[in-house]
């Protein structure tokens, strides 16, 4: 994958996103799909190296489809501005914690993992956990790769008050809030541009491995 021609391309998309601009440049759209599915594919191996529940699975039920589906969107460009692949037990549609690869202009660029749309019952089954067992988590996210790649911490939507069963003066209660459960890793655009396609895509695996702690403990959930 070259990445600084793969944002040239989708940044062109972003400003000429209709169906002529796309059929005219399709081949150019083709080649950089195929080289972006050999990473995926390279990064898929490698996880599943360490992973029996990734191995066997097909690259391409990772990758997600550049067309957006407008019908319940105020929004109607036909085409996303990005290129995005999954990595969970069932693949992209998967409902297992798992880990996401984003790459686009304008800062479009992430790594991320974690648990976007809980089931109520993974929902439940985290939350006790970060109830009765909350230094795990505290001991994952302060490992050297956790701090690295995901210094921030912990990302998500969150409700206002706590969940029904809990003391609000819990000592995890900003945790114990989420709706959401992610840890997210940003590459500025200059940082894309500048990285060789080789080094890149060794950073976005370190990345990766760097959130496998963090989705086998949501594990409790799956």
């Amino acid at each position: 994958m070259n990445p600084a021609a793969l944002l040239d391309f989708l940044d062109n998309l972003a400003q000429h996103n209709d169906r002529d601009w796309f059929q005219a440049h399709k081949a150019t759209f083709d080649t950089l799909r195929a080289d972006f599915e050999q990473d995926v594919a390279y990064w898929l191996r490698e996880l599943a190296a360490d992973e029996p529940a990734l191995a066997g699975l097909d690259p391409k039920k990772c990758v997600f489809r550049i067309y957006r589906d407008v019908r319940f969107s105020k929004v109607k460009v036909p085409y996303k501005t990005h290129f995005s692949a999954y990595f969970a037990a069932g693949g992209k549609h998967g409902d297992a914690s798992g880990r996401y690869v984003q790459i686009g202009p304008n800062g479009q660029t992430i790594v991320a993992g974690g648990l976007y749309e809980p089931t109520k019952e993974q929902l439940a089954a985290v939350r006790q956990e970060m109830d009765y067992a909350p230094e795990g988590l505290h001991a994952l996210l302060a490992a050297p790769a956790a701090r690295q790649f995901f210094p921030r911490g912990l990302h998500g939507e969150q409700l206002k008050k706590m969940p029904p069963g809990y003391d609000p003066t819990h000592p995890e209660a900003n945790w114990l809030r989420h709706k959401q459960f992610l840890l997210l890793h940003e590459l500025p655009d200059a940082d894309v541009r500048s990285l060789s396609p080789e080094a890149l895509r060794a950073h976005i695996l370190a990345a990766l491995r760097a959130l496998g702690p963090f989705c086998q403990w949501l594990g409790v959930s799956d």
